[in-house]
């Protein structure tokens, strides 16, 4: 496989520059918002013809590099509440091989229309109170149940972990620099764990010149996107959640219904 991905390099280097591109500006709004990475990559990789479940092996496979990085910028920030960490990390990595798991078995085509509609909205509405300063921090009461759900989502949708668990806790008052450090620090050990899953399932297939362009963007992005995230108002941080998350749910939707 590493001669085959050698081979493709050589023959085209403009396409691995141009995924590295793609991955650079994916983690950069990845590491600084909390969420996007999954989404604007797998929606490429899709939009070119990878299947569902080699999109999302591939891209999760280059996250475990990319989260790696990000979540020790974060840490270094101090961005991470230890205490959240513990409560969203294992409910997330359960969630992620279930969902890796169904994704190899079936389609999530179906229930993938229903959660694009909710993040939307959830856009939306971050995005409203971000412009109208209406954030008023407190600690999130549901925590577990989102780790699992978003582990679930992020596996069998090729990506949706920040979308729905930062989105959700900012929603319930989490202050956001604290959260987006935080549930990018987590996803490093649940993107370790989605990827062995896909492996042991679909073999080193999904590992193309596609996921390395990726790997080597976003492991270059990946140290600027927390020192953003703890410089940045968190007002105007909502508000780019916000708009992040609304732009990207509504293209993946279009795209799901046509």
């Amino acid at each position: 496989m590493e001669a085959s991905i050698l081979e493709q390099i050589l023959s085209d280097p403009s396409a691995l520059l141009v995924f590295a591109l793609i991955g650079f500006a994916a983690q950069l709004i990845d590491g600084a918002l909390g969420m996007a990475f999954g989404q604007i990559s797998s929606t490429i990789l899709i939009s070119i013809g990878v299947p569902p479940a080699a999109a999302s092996a591939g891209v999760h496979t280059a996250e475990t590099s990319t989260t790696a990085v990000s979540g020790n910028s974060h840490v270094a920030h101090r961005n991470v509440d230890w205490r959240l960490f513990l409560r969203i990390v294992i409910p997330g990595v359960i969630g992620g091989v279930l969902g890796a798991y169904v994704l190899t078995q079936i389609s999530a085509d179906t229930a993938r229309p229903v959660v694009l509609a909710y993040l939307t909205t959830l856009g939306l509405y971050l995005f409203y109170r971000g412009v109208m300063h209406r954030h008023t921090e407190k600690r999130p009461r549901i925590v577990s149940p989102l780790g699992l759900v978003g582990g679930f989502l992020d596996a069998a949708g090729g990506g949706g972990w920040g979308a729905i668990v930062t989105s959700n806790l900012l929603v319930q008052g989490s202050n956001p620099r604290k959260t987006i450090g935080t549930v990018n620090t987590a996803e490093f050990f649940l993107t370790v764990t989605i990827s062995a899953t896909f492996i042991a399932a679909l073999g080193w297939e999904a590992f193309t010149i596609a996921t390395t362009g990726l790997l080597i963007g976003g492991v270059l992005a990946a140290p600027f996107g927390a020192f953003i995230a703890k410089r940045v108002n968190p007002d105007t941080l909502l508000t780019f959640v916000g708009a992040v998350l609304t732009v990207t749910s509504i293209y993946a939707l279009y795209r799901a219904l046509t």
